[in-house]
């Protein structure tokens, strides 16, 4: 272990938030993998290295830093409130652009109805790394009023996202936050976590067991990806299925487990 100083620290936060998808990411969870790192190796040139490898297994692989936010805003404030056709098909349009979403949405409707049907209508969500996922809404079994809170590390999209509840009419909002730092503490009825929870074991084996032990949820609606983002298993549900066990071993949860082409998906009730 060695000690640094403030400028070190400064000149690695500015070195990876040169590039553009980390340039997105909220400051406090750059500064805080910055400072880890430097604390573990020691020298700079080591430090950025890890630093940006834990940044891309965190939030690297579904960043696209090539939306233009300002852009699909300026598209969005064109779409009549009431034409919800339109609104629909804007939200394929942009659920497209994010990896995680995209792959979804052959069997989105399917995917909302079927895991969600025994809780349904759902009058209050929490949304945790929530990605582009609120632009799913549409296809979601919501209860007229349903108040949906959202979170993140991505800047820009969350301004997005914010302006996306209020020209849909949903009571939202999206707000910046590091789960490997707190835990959202809003009651809701479900809390969602799509294939979220192996990102923040890379940079924390005890986040998945905290975020389920201390979210304030009735219900708590969990996936892991079936597939890479290349499409291939690698043995991805053998693996997951196995993560998953020793998440709620000990726990209460009542579990109902689904599968989708490239998705596990699990309903954790209290």
């Amino acid at each position: 272990m060695s000690p640094y100083s403030s400028e070190d620290l400064e000149k690695l936060v500015q070195a990876i938030t040169t590039s553009p998808k980390y340039a997105q990411i909220t400051p406090s969870l750059v500064e805080r993998i910055a400072a880890e790192e430097l604390e573990k190796r020691g020298d700079y040139k080591n430090a950025l290295k890890a630093a940006r490898t834990r940044l891309h297994q965190v939030t690297g692989a579904f960043l696209a830093p090539d939306i233009n936010y300002a852009k699909w805003q300026d598209i969005l404030k064109s779409i009549p409130p009431e034409n919800t056709q339109e609104l629909q098909a804007f939200c394929q349009r942009v659920m497209r652009l994010h990896n995680s979403t995209a792959e979804r949405l052959p069997y989105i409707e399917q995917f909302f109805e079927t895991s969600l049907a025994d809780i349904s209508p759902v009058d209050s969500v929490l949304d945790l790394a929530c990605g582009l996922n609120p632009l799913a809404l549409p296809w979601m079994p919501l209860a007229a009023g349903c108040t949906y809170y959202a979170c993140d590390v991505v800047l820009p999209m969350l301004a997005f996202l914010n302006q996306f509840f209020a020209a849909s009419g949903t009571q939202g909002k999206a707000v910046p936050c590091d789960l490997s730092a707190c835990v959202p503490q809003q009651k809701v009825q479900l809390a969602i976590l799509l294939k979220t929870l192996p990102c923040l074991d890379q940079l924390d084996k005890s986040l998945g067991p905290r975020l389920l032990a201390e979210l304030n949820a009735d219900h708590i609606l969990v996936s892991y990806p079936a597939k890479s983002l290349g499409g291939r298993e690698k043995g991805m549900r053998r693996t997951y299925t196995q993560q998953f066990a020793r998440l709620i071993e000990g726990t209460h949860f009542r579990v109902r487990e689904f599968d989708f082409p490239n998705e596990m998906v699990f309903l954790l009730s209290r």
